[in-house]
C-alpha cells in the first residue's frame, strides 16, 4: 500500500504558452494588448468602429461627439476650433453621421423666446431611414431576423447605396445665385460683348471657369456695366482682382456679388447740342465777285455790304 504508482504523474501538466507574437492563420496581423478601464472611458459599438460606409473623419468624429459630457458644444464652429479639419469638412462628416442615424439635430425655442440648436448623439442608432416616423435612439439595439442554420445569407440583389456625402449633395437643392444689375438696354450686341467678356475671365485665372448657365446668368451684370462708360479691361480687372487664395467653390456667385457690390455709378449727364447751324450754298458776290455763304436774299458778301453803307 505504500508503493507510489510511477506512471501517473505529479500534477497536472499545463498547456503550454501560446506564442502572442504569432498567428494561427498567418504570420501577421493585429495583436491587442488591452489594459481595462475604471474612469474616463466611454462604451463604442463595432457597428460604428467598423461601418462600412461611414468614412473614417465620420466614424472617429462620432466617438468623440459621444465622449462628451451633456450640454458640451458641438457644433461646426466649436468642433473646428477643436481639430485640424476645416468646416467643409467636419460639416460633411457630420451629415454622414445624420444620414445614418448617429446624430440629429433639433430646434428648440428657450423660454425667453430664443431657437437654439440641440445635437442628439445616438449610441445604437436604428437603420437609417427604415422608418422616418420614429427619430428617437432606442434603448437597445434593434434585433437583426434570424434564419435557418446551414443556409447561406441572401445576396442583395441591388447595388451597394451610395457614398453618404454624394446621397447628401444629390438631396439638397443648389443655392441660386445672388441677382446682377440690369442694363437699360438689351441690345443683342451688348449682351455678347458681355459673353465675350465672361468666357474669357478663365485665361486669367483657370478657377474664373463658368458654366453656360453661370455666363447667361452673370451677362446682363457686365452689360449694365459696359453701358455706364466702363472700358472692358476695367471690367475685367474688377472681376479678377484680388481673389482669394483658397479654392473658389461657386466662383459665379463671387462675380455676382462683385458686380452688384462695385457697379460704378451712370455717367455724368450731358445735355444734348443744338441743331447744327444752317450750312447754304457757295455763291459769287455781284460787286466783287469773291464766293460767299448767305441765304437767299443776298447778293453781295460782307465786305461789299459794310463798304455800301452810308
Amino acid at each position: 500500500m505504500g508503493t507510489q504508482n510511477p506512471s501517473a504523474p505529479a500534477r497536472a501538466q499545463s498547456a503550454p504558452a501560446a506564442d502572442p507574437t504569432r498567428s494561427r492563420r498567418h504570420g501577421g496581423g493585429i495583436i491587442h494588448e488591452n489594459t481595462r478601464h475604471t474612469t474616463r472611458f466611454v462604451v463604442i459599438g463595432n457597428h460604428l468602429a467598423q461601418h462600412p460606409e461611414l468614412s473614417l473623419l465620420a466614424i472617429g468624429l462620432s466617438c468623440h461627439i459621444q465622449s462628451l459630457p451633456t450640454g458640451a458644444g458641438a457644433d461646426i464652429k466649436t468642433l473646428t476650433a477643436r481639430f485640424k479639419e476645416g468646416p467643409t469638412r467636419i460639416a460633411a462628416a457630420l451629415r454622414e453621421l445624420e444620414v445614418y442615424g448617429y446624430l440629429r439635430r433639433e430646434r428648440h425655442r428657450t423660454e425667453t423666446g430664443r431657437i437654439v440648436t440641440r445635437t442628439v448623439s445616438c449610441n445604437q442608432p436604428k437603420t437609417p431611414r427604415r422608418e422616418p416616423a420614429d427619430t428617437g435612439c432606442p434603448d437597445r439595439p434593434t434585433p437583426r431576423p434570424t434564419r435557418p442554420a446551414g443556409r447561406p445569407p441572401k445576396q442583395p440583389e441591388h447595388a451597394a447605396p451610395p457614398h453618404p456625402r454624394h446621397t447628401v449633395n444629390e438631396t439638397r437643392p443648389r443655392k441660386a445665385l445672388p441677382a446682377v444689375p440690369q442694363p437699360g438696354c438689351t441690345a443683342p450686341a451688348l449682351l455678347q460683348q458681355a459673353t465675350d467678356l465672361l468666357t474669357t475671365l478663365r485665361r486669367h485665372d483657370p478657377r474664373l471657369l463658368l458654366s453656360a448657365t453661370d455666363t447667361a446668368h452673370l451677362a446682363p451684370g457686365v452689360a449694365a456695366w459696359l453701358e455706364r462708360d466702363i472700358a472692358p479691361t476695367a471690367v475685367r480687372h474688377a472681376l479678377t482682382t484680388d481673389l482669394p487664395d483658397a479654392p473658389l467653390r461657386r466662383p459665379a456667385a463671387l462675380l455676382a456679388h462683385r458686380l452688384t457690390a462695385q457697379l460704378p455709378p451712370p455717367p455724368p449727364y450731358r445735355p444734348s447740342a443744338g441743331p447744327p447751324p444752317p450750312r447754304y450754298e457757295v455763291r459769287n458776290c455781284d460787286g466783287c465777285d469773291r464766293g460767299f455763304r448767305a441765304p437767299e436774299p443776298e447778293d453781295r458778301c460782307r465786305d461789299c455790304r459794310t463798304a455800301a453803307r452810308p
